[in-house]
């Protein structure tokens, strides 16, 4: 029973509501808002992105709908832009032709990082949206209630179903005081990273508020919500205020503005204060975006590469301030630089106030308006080469060089550090750049395009190339489970570490088979010749197994490969439900320690599965005896699924 208007639960009923909580309370379709319970939401928008859309297109037109029903969604073509062969061409007129039968907005590429181009133009506070990549939370920048989601859940929303996830505990991060000269929102960011590490915000959302939350821009928001990601965290949230509305008639789009805000009286799960009178430059070292220490200790590091960029911070507000930094001065021979502008808006404003003038005479190379290197499309560093990036990730061998040494920064770090080789703290060079958000940004929409009508819809062809295969289908889950443990792995494993990306991988996301001779290559090269040997299989991991992206391949990928359970210490969010999408049976141990007890190459068994999933109680033995007692809590939606073989199967059998 949902109580009335949706209110919270037990302590909480009676006090007042985050904005998180807001949102999901008139969103409300399924469940209580009880921390930890399985809710569901009406979803209002959707994104997918070039690398994981495809497949997601793919699960749509399984699903046999024929128009999407979202208020909006929206295909981006921004990971996969380099077309050095005919698969990412195929694949972008998969998608396009898909969202002209369908009904989708579809963005051309060059337009820009979905991101960034949601940001400015489609993005509403108080709405919900969800998108098939990890850093979707960057709309919290304007108070959408915004999570990164599997593409098969993407796939299901656009359809009109219900987006489900446990209902998140309630964190705020009180701002105070004023950022100070050099220090930015990425420095925020990191100093977040810090405190609470890449798991510290674990099934919970991050509000920001204070009086320091009214200093910063929409762009500064949107950066902290995007970096929310690397906490782990379901989603971060700014309150919609002036700064919001300001925005957004900057935009073009002052209809779209709604304000929201907490209750005075609103109860946190927990509160971290942060003083930005006091705070300095931060840098997270290689290779987890939680190694945080001061820009100024590192000072006699030596600086190969920088890349100013991404969806984290290539906002217009962002590349002004590098503009400035820059003008009239050149980078050190022995630094290459390269600048990815956010959207087609940015590199055209920048254009108009010579701003992009000033950054390519000092030597910076200009790169498309898409994720580029930070997905390891291109700009890869040298070998073993120290390479500072505005990017929100900087995992072992994502740059697309396995020993490159990848360090997160701010814009300005990054601008400093260029001119003088070394990592550079800011602070030194002087002056700041004096930078204020426009009045009106340059409108200019001619690069998305919008779908067919409604009744010539069915004249539209779909059109598929030959690297377009199916999308790999779960077997029912069964009554035990015997295999080889094909593959152990320690802590943090990232979705990076699973399924790689790369300007030689990411063209084959459309193409299961052929990718999983990539999974887990950065860990071990031989896995999918073991895997395909094993037959069925299971792995081991350590803590936050499956941090980072969003990417269902993780799991496609495994499931192809033979994979039928993985059974580790913990599991990031979006990987755990991805597996679950995918019919694979993820459980957690009892004990921790009993993970040392597991070899690579052993012979497991779990038995008596279908009671595990009524009891949360499993139990793994191997071949020697050993039993080792798991542990698994699934809502009911989630058993029919793994009993099904996964979402695609389950929704059919729903359909029936």
């Amino acid at each position: 029973m949902i109580l009335p208007c949706g209110r919270p639960k037990g302590k909480e009923a009676n006090m007042g509501l985050t904005i998180a909580q807001k949102i999901i309370r008139d969103h409300l379709v399924e469940g209580e808002m009880v921390p930890g319970r399985e809710i569901g939401l009406r979803i209002d928008q959707t994104l997918t992105q070039d690398a994981t859309g495809t497949m997601a297109y793919l699960e749509f037109e399984a699903m046999g709908i024929p128009r999407v029903r979202t208020e909006l969604s929206v295909a981006y073509i921004d990971h996969n832009t380099l077309q050095s062969g005919f698969m990412n061409a195929d694949d972008h007129r998969f998608i396009q032709s898909m969202a002209k039968k369908h009904g989708l907005k579809f963005s051309r590429p060059g337009n820009g990082i979905c991101h960034q181009v949601h940001l400015e133009r489609f993005g509403k506070p108080g709405k919900t949206l969800i998108g098939s990549d990890s850093h979707t939370p960057t709309g919290g920048g304007i108070g959408m209630l915004a999570m990164g989601a599997g593409g098969l859940d993407v796939a299901v929303a656009m359809g009109g179903g219900t987006y489900y996830i446990n209902m998140p505990k309630m964190f705020k991060v009180e701002l105070t005081g004023h950022l100070q000269p050099f220090v930015t929102a990425k420095d925020i960011s990191l100093e977040i990273l810090r405190i609470l590490s890449v798991k510290g915000g674990v099934g919970a959302i991050i509000e920001w508020g204070g009086p320091g939350a009214k200093t910063l821009s929409v762009p500064e928001r949107a950066t902290i919500t995007n970096m929310g990601t690397e906490l782990g965290a379901t989603t971060s949230i700014f309150p919609s205020d002036e700064v919001t509305k300001a925005f957004l008639e900057a935009e073009g789009r002052g209809r779209d503005y709604v304000p929201l805000a907490s209750d005075p009286d609103a109860v946190y799960d927990r509160i971290i204060h942060i003083d930005l009178d006091t705070l300095t430059p931060k840098i997270a070292c290689p290779h987890s975006p939680d190694k945080v220490v001061d820009v100024a200790s590192l000072s006699d590091v030596k600086v190969d590469q920088v890349c100013i960029g991404s969806c984290t911070n290539s906002s217009f507000y962002d590349l002004l301030k590098v503009a400035g930094i820059l003008k009239g001065k050149t980078i050190q021979p022995s630094v290459s630089l390269s600048l990815s502008p956010g959207s087609k808006q940015v590199l055209t404003m920048l254009a108009d106030a010579d701003a992009l003038t000033d950054i390519l005479s000092a030597g910076a190379r200009l790169l498309e308006c898409a994720c580029g290197p930070c997905i390891g499309m291109g700009f890869s560093p040298n070998s073993a080469g120290v390479s500072l990036r505005t990017f929100n990730r900087n995992f072992e061998g994502r740059s697309g060089t396995k020993d490159g040494q990848v360090y997160l920064v701010s814009p300005e770090t990054a601008a400093a550090s260029a001119l003088t080789g070394y990592i550079t703290d800011p602070r030194t060079l002087g002056e700041a750049p004096d930078v204020t958000m426009p009045e009106a940004f340059r409108i200019d929409d001619s690069a998305v395009i919008d779908p067919a009508p409604v009744e010539e819809a069915d004249q539209v062809e779909i059109l598929k190339g030959p690297n377009i295969k199916e999308c790999p289908v779960g077997d029912p889950l069964g009554d035990s489970l015997e295999g080889e443990l094909v593959l152990k792995v320690g802590d943090n494993i990232t979705t990076d570490h699973i399924m790689p990306a790369g300007s030689k991988i990411l063209p084959y996301r459309s193409n299961v088979p052929h990718l999983s001779q990539y999974c887990f290559e950065v860990v071990d090269p031989s896995f999918p010749e073991r895997a395909k040997a094993a037959g069925r299989s299971l792995i081991v991991g350590g803590e936050n197994y499956g941090q980072g992206s969003s990417r269902e391949h993780a799991a496609l990928v495994p499931l192809y490969l033979g994979v039928r359970a993985v059974v580790a210490k913990s599991f990031a969010r979006l990987h755990a439900a991805n597996l679950i999408n995918a019919g694979i049976l993820p459980l957690t141990f009892e004990d921790p320690a009993d993970y040392d007890k597991l070899s690579q190459g052993d012979q497991l068994q779990i038995t008596h599965i279908q009671e595990g999933l009524e009891t949360g109680s499993f139990l793994l033995e191997d071949a020697s005896g050993v039993k080792i007692p798991l542990k698994g809590s699934f809502t009911e939606r989630q058993k029919g699924m793994l009993r099904a073989g996964g979402l695609l199967k389950y929704v059919a059998a729903q359909g029936k």
